[in-house]
């Protein structure tokens, strides 16, 4: 399919993402979603768990993404590693990752696999076990991954900081591995009251892509997930609201490791499941035209024009059970202030709040997003994984397939009034990595 080009005004009306997808509910509430693709004999499938960090007991940071790794420790029935290797050994690829709110478990396999790969995954979500044998050991795998990605990494520990302070008495403001404290002190009962609590079918989706119909499907879920009872229904997430507070903040970081400072400014904002309608939808669009590429407003103004960064950019983290994150970020040329390109993005900022936005950026901006629509209905498993965010993140299928057609109704005006509601007049964090001097003193200890 040929783009049209970037100035063009682009009618989205009548594109649906992935228009053949289907979804029915198991008796004991699972829901499943089947995507067709028959390109190719290979099928996708995906397990998704509505519990994810945000979802932890207080003091039990870093349990959810704990349990991800202990699910691969075994049940009776397939102990040990057997599940892992059996994908290995016909050639198939698997993985898992939490979120905040989700954590989801795929492999990735031939189709005449496709049964035993719902039978394991079906197997150990009923039946996981665990001891302290095998439990404390993928503790320490956990404790290293945290030291590998956030305690090596300024630019995560910073991240870090600017989650605590934006979000605000809500526990997005954890880290999705944990706190270190409280990650030492998790124990593999913790992990068992966890994966009780949790993982069942009510509180989970299946998301199958690939060369496979409706009625196959059906049929496998039942023989397979479809026997596992579930009383408990789905978990009623009850969180407290983030909080808004309107004076900014700062967040810096000095550290011997950064060879280049950058900035990043976050903003509260709604995300698809807590906007009013169309204001998630004109966001997406103001990310793209402030920030989404080099022909952006800030690449252009702060590194074609002024020429006071070397990279600009924004981002809106739109797929979240409740108030997500809006940001702009920057890197300076040598010698440049981070306070001049702060400043300089808020001018930028305001003026699309005062003057709003070109036809021009508009129709490159649907261009744009249109674009990310048709590239990802080539990937079996990027249709799941935006299935499966969407639907543990409180959207429906049909808001999916939706999309396309709610974003080409997003005004200039629509625009314009979200920068003015969200990114002007509230507060926000400001987060600055730094060069340090020396090292820290606890860098030497």
């Amino acid at each position: 399919m040929t783009l049209p080009a970037a100035a063009e005004p682009v009618d989205l009306g009548d594109l649906t993402l992935a228009p053949d997808a289907e979804s029915f509910t198991l008796d004991n509430g699972l829901e499943v979603v089947v995507i067709p693709d028959r390109r190719a004999p290979i099928v996708t499938h995906m397990i998704w768990y509505r519990v994810g960090s945000a979802d932890e007991p207080a003091g039990k940071s870093g349990i959810a993404h704990y349990l991800e790794h202990l699910m691969f420790k075994g049940t009776e029935t397939h102990p040990g590693n057997e599940f892992s290797a059996t994908v290995s050994r016909v050639g198939g690829k698997e993985n898992a990752f939490t979120s905040n709110d989700y954590t989801s478990y795929f492999q990735q396999v031939s189709k005449e696999h496709l049964a035993s790969m719902m039978a394991f995954e079906a197997d150990r979500m009923k039946n996981l076990q665990l001891t302290p044998e095998v439990s404390l050991p993928e503790l320490s795998v956990v404790q290293e991954e945290r030291r590998a990605r956030v305690e090596t990494r300024p630019s995560a520990e910073l991240g870090e900081a600017l989650d605590a302070t934006l979000y605000i008495n809500h526990p997005y403001g954890d880290p999705i591995i944990g706190w270190p404290d409280e990650l030492a002190a998790l124990t593999f009962e913790d992990a068992l009251n966890f994966y009780r609590s949790f993982y069942r079918p009510g509180n989970a989706v299946l998301v199958i892509a690939g060369d496979v119909t409706v009625d196959e499907i059906r049929g496998l879920a039942n023989d397979t997930y479809g026997k596992i009872t579930d009383t408990l229904g789905t978990f009623n997430r009850v969180r407290p609201p983030a909080q808004r507070v309107r004076a900014d903040r700062i967040v810096e970081l000095r550290d011997p490791r950064t060879t280049q400072p950058s900035t990043q400014i976050a903003w509260l904002v709604p995300s698809y499941a807590t906007a009013e309608p169309g204001e998630a939808e004109a966001l997406d669009v103001l990310g793209e035209i402030l920030g989404g590429n080099n022909t952006s407003r800030l690449y252009t103004a702060l590194v074609r024009e002024d020429q006071i960064a070397t990279t600009a950019g924004s981002w809106y983290q739109s797929s979240a059970v409740d108030d997500t994150r809006f940001v702009v970020y920057a890197t300076p040329v040598d010698g440049v202030a981070l306070d001049k390109i702060e400043a300089r993005s808020r001018e930028i900022i305001a003026d699309i709040a005062e003057k709003g936005v070109t036809e021009t950026e508009m129709a490159r901006a649907r261009t744009s997003l249109l674009a990310s629509v048709i590239f990802a209905q080539d990937s079996q498993s990027s249709l799941a994984r935006i299935f499966g965010s969407a639907l543990t993140t409180g959207s429906t299928v049909e808001d999916v397939q939706e999309w396309p057609t709610r974003i080409s109704g997003v005004t200039a005006a629509n625009v314009q009034a979200a920068a003015k509601r969200f990114l002007i007049g509230e507060g926000s964090v400001t987060g600055r990595l730094l060069v340090a001097a020396s090292a820290p003193a606890s860098a030497t200890e």
